[in-house]
């Protein structure tokens, strides 16, 4: 779709004004800490695009609060599985031996949108050091949240996830579904039914960049939308319904979430191949 397009479709102006007054009536306020998922293109046109969306939502939150973004990087690892696109077989190999260490201020995230991108260039940001599975904050709370995250541990109890389970936190689903729900990762790592498998990435040990192999779970995005719509169904007071732009937006309590995805990947229990 190109910009014309957009305006085409956009029924009347935005604006950073519009959108913190569409903030403030989906429950958002000073000193909430917030993750947010979310899809630029779905809002429709704004004056100042996705600057206008991180700047809105800074606005209302305040330094008081935090706003989480995920930052994954996800060229960043084996690339025997990459597969949207795949390399040819004989590239896999120099791709280990030379791709980029991870840098949290360099290495490019890769399909969380243009409004987190604009959120990884403000200089307040803090991202964690994860290759390819980093969060980026804003905010309160960014420097503990983001100060560790173990490798194995990419979206667990250990993780920048796992501190924000342990909050109040609420999530923002910004024109996606629950597919795009990084939180329900988490309810993975919880759930009873495991399964890893080795992976790798290129990052800096002592100064030197080394390609470094780990066990990563098994995850599968392709449940969650099935749980957003369970969880909606038995607690629909734990969400909260509106629009940011003209985008359809859930704002969600993340631990009630979480703890509802545990018990429905539990008795969905299937194996992952």
């Amino acid at each position: 779709m190109t910009e014309f397009d957009v305006i085409q479709s956009t029924d009347e102006f935005q604006n950073k004004d519009t959108l913190v007054e569409q903030l403030q009536a989906l429950g958002i306020q000073k000193g909430d800490s917030i993750i947010v998922h979310s899809s630029l293109s779905k809002m429709g046109w704004i004056a100042g695009a996705e600057q206008a969306v991180v700047e809105a939502l800074m606005q209302v939150i305040t330094r008081q609060g935090t706003i989480v973004m995920p930052s994954q990087s996800t060229a960043n690892s084996e690339p025997s599985y990459w597969s949207i696109p795949p390399i040819p077989k004989a590239w896999q190999q120099p791709v280990r031996d030379t791709i980029s260490a991870y840098d949290p201020h360099l290495t490019p995230i890769r399909g969380m949108g243009k409004i987190a991108e604009c959120f990884l260039r403000h200089p307040e940001t803090i991202r964690s050091p994860h290759p390819a599975h980093s969060f980026m904050a804003w905010g309160r709370h960014a420097k503990d949240w983001m100060h560790d995250h173990p490798l194995e541990d990419s979206f667990g109890l250990a993780s920048p996830l796992g501190k924000m389970y342990h909050a109040s936190v609420k999530i923002m689903l910004i024109g996606v579904d629950y597919d795009s729900c990084t939180s329900l990762h988490l309810a993975e790592y919880l759930a009873q039914q495991k399964n890893y498998s080795s992976q790798g990435a290129a990052m800096l040990v002592n100064g030197q960049r080394k390609w470094v192999t780990y066990e990563l779970l098994d995850m599968d995005s392709e449940r969650f939308p099935a749980i957003g719509k369970a969880f909606e169904s038995i607690a629909p007071s734990s969400i909260r319904l509106g629009k940011l732009g003209q985008a359809n937006t859930r704002v969600i309590s993340l631990k009630p979430l979480v703890d509802f995805g545990v018990e429905w990947l539990n008795a969905h229990s299937v194996r992952i191949e």
